[in-house]
């Protein structure tokens, strides 16, 4: 899968609703209502990341889940990276 470019990285966080860029990794902290919250969001990833076969890194602090998206595999962001960051976005907007 091909790396994207830094305009084509631009446009794609444009179209993401609290997604940042940090080096080569999209991030965005998703705040839940308490620990069990935060552990069910969490849960509600399995899926989707099984699925794609593509995991994020994810990190738990009671009500706050940070999710960490790159494609380890090639080095960068790739279209996939965006992708498991919307069907993320969609299972926040289930829970």
């Amino acid at each position: 899968m091909a790396l994207l470019d830094d305009k084509e990285i631009q446009d794609e966080l444009a179209n993401l609703d609290g997604w940042r860029l940090e080096g080569r990794v999209i991030v965005k902290e998703f705040e839940l209502d308490d620990f069990v919250g935060s552990v069910r969001f969490v849960d509600s990833l399995v899926e989707p990341a099984e699925s794609m076969n593509h995991h994020p890194d994810l990190g738990i602090s009671w009500n706050k889940v940070t999710v960490a998206i790159t494609n380890h595999a090639e080095g960068g962001l790739t279209a996939k990276d965006f992708e498991l960051a919307r069907r993320i976005e969609a299972a926040d907007r289930q829970g």
